[in-house]
């Protein structure tokens, strides 16, 4: 490179072009060139000295200066000056500003060259990764469309045409084998910045492509008259996805299927072949699932809201369908109402509650000493425990066909005085286990659960805010069964103690 390049206007011609085909600033690429230069200066004219270049935007010519900053106390004189020195130079300066020394052209090398040039690349680059993550980072969830341009190990690398995108192994479906050159469409799910730049990750399993698909190819879901509540997918399998209509005169699965399927179709082409099940949303949990489950009929739904679990029944010749091949259609279904759902058939639920229905009715002949017509009674009527039995009012109790008030008072009397013995025996037990006085008076547990939880080790209540939530739940077992939101109150009140501690102690340290 002659020193008489730099002064002439194919410098900004080139700088132009650079970022024309770059598509990042002009002024980026200059502000690389100077710093190229600077470098250059500083391995000539010293690398502890302040030199900087300066490239005029209008007729490309370069200056060479060496800076030097006004202090009240030089450190390095080599780059600071009193201000006493420097006003003998400039009489109006002061302490924080600079002056300068204009310094000759200088001749660059072939090293000098060689280094400015990489200088000049590396700052394109990052000039360059920096337009990609300001275009890009505002377009995920958008569905792209690319060329792939290399696959390695299934690790796929697509142009985007200004930039590129990585679509990893387990974000391609089964089966799916890419070339290079071949078109490929994807969705966006992350753009971040990275050591070596930043990196757009695509996906074509992630269950927002398929929503995003629908988009596309669903006039009324892009035009938000159809919204797509929820997606669960089995990549290159199966799929199913819910929707609810705004209009109630427009069919939202009809919609979604388009005339003769041809709407869907295209998706499940675009998807190799994953079938979509195409679901009614309903506000109505019960409905919902039922619709979720299709195409398995259901007998029977039970909603347990306080561990979000639902059982569902079933004929017994809808079992397989149900469940789906390894536990596809009911894992699907779970993921898209977002409930636990346990499927068995009308048999095992008649069976089960013959079974629990044998054993409420045993614990209340044992515990109230009655025969086996009073305590069915009791279980017809919904009576789940003695406690409930011990303070209900008596005017239901008396309500029960074949009861009246003084047999009502007798049952309540039984069931009191059962539960005093057993709350004696609990405390007899909780003295025998070591269990202590505070950890009995933690908020949330039972005694029966407290004195379980002294049998496996638990008997302080640091004992029990040491634990997790979920440690807590595995604990009690399902016997004694407590939700894990509910085990996490539990420890954070056992907890509460450690913070009133702190707080004494740091009140006292202030105090001192």
């Amino acid at each position: 490179m002659e020193t008489t390049a730099l002064y002439r206007t194919e410098l900004l011609q080139v700088a132009a072009a650079v970022a024309r085909e770059k598509s990042i600033e002009c002024d980026e690429v200059i502000d690389a060139m100077e710093q190229a230069i600077s470098k250059a200066g500083r391995a000539k004219y010293g690398h502890e000295r302040d030199i900087r270049a300066e490239i005029d935007r209008k007729t490309g010519e370069v200056r060479l200066r060496r800076y030097t900053e006004v202090v009240e106390e030089v450190v390095n004189d080599l780059t600071q000056a009193t201000l006493k020195d420097a006003r003998v130079r400039q009489a109006d300066i002061e302490i924080g500003e600079f002056y300068y020394d204009e310094l000759p052209p200088i001749d660059l090398g072939r090293i000098a060259a060689q280094t400015a040039k990489q200088v000049i690349v590396q700052k394109v680059r990052d000039a360059e990764r920096a337009r990609q993550f300001r275009e890009y980072k505002d377009r995920v969830g958008e569905v792209i469309n690319g060329v792939v341009k290399r696959n390695e190990f299934g690790n796929v690398t697509v142009d985007l045409g200004k930039a590129e995108a990585i679509m990893r192994r387990d974000e391609t479906l089964p089966r799916e084998n890419f070339r290079n050159g071949d078109r490929v469409r994807a969705y966006i799910y992350d753009v971040r910045e990275e050591p070596r730049g930043p990196q757009i990750f695509v996906s074509r399993s992630h269950p927002q492509f398929m929503a995003k698909l629908f988009s596309q190819e669903v006039p009324e879901i892009y035009d938000n008259v159809i919204e797509i509540k929820a997606v669960a997918r089995d990549p290159g399998s199966r799929a199913k996805i819910s929707v609810q209509s705004q209009d109630s005169s427009i069919d939202p699965v009809g919609a979604c299927v388009g005339l003769r399927g041809s709407r869907v179709q295209a998706i499940v082409t675009e998807l190799q072949g994953e079938k979509i099940d195409i679901i009614p949303w309903s506000p109505d949990v019960a409905t919902f699932v039922v619709n979720a489950l299709a195409p398995a009929e259901v007998s029977k739904v039970v909603l347990d809201e306080d561990t979000n679990r639902i059982e569902v029944v079933v004929p017994d010749d809808q079992l397989s369908l149900a469940i789906g091949r390894r536990g596809q259609n009911v894992r699907l279904a779970s993921i898209l109402t977002g409930w636990d759902i346990d499927i068995m058939t009308d048999d095992e639920e008649s069976r089960r509650r013959q079974d629990e229905t044998k054993q409420r009715s045993q614990n209340f002949i044992d515990a109230l000493d009655v025969d086996d017509v009073i305590a069915h009674l009791l279980v017809a009527e919904g009576f789940e425990s003695v406690e409930q039995v011990g303070f209900v009012p008596v005017d239901e109790l008396a309500a029960i066909q074949g009861f009246d008030e003084e047999i009502a008072e007798e049952l309540r009397n039984r069931a009191r005085a059962h539960l005093e013995v057993h709350e004696k025996e609990l405390e007899e037990s909780r003295k025998n286990l070591g269990v202590s006085d505070d950890l009995m008076s933690a908020e949330g547990l039972t005694s029966e659960q407290l004195v379980h939880l002294g049998e496996q080790g638990v008997k302080t209540l640091d004992d029990l805010a040491d634990l997790a939530g979920d440690e807590l739940v595995e604990m009690l077992g399902a016997d004694l069964v407590i939700t894990e939101d509910e085990a996490n109150a539990v420890i954070m009140a056992a907890r509460a103690h450690w913070f009133k501690d702190e707080t004494a102690d740091s009140e006292g340290s202030e105090d001192a």
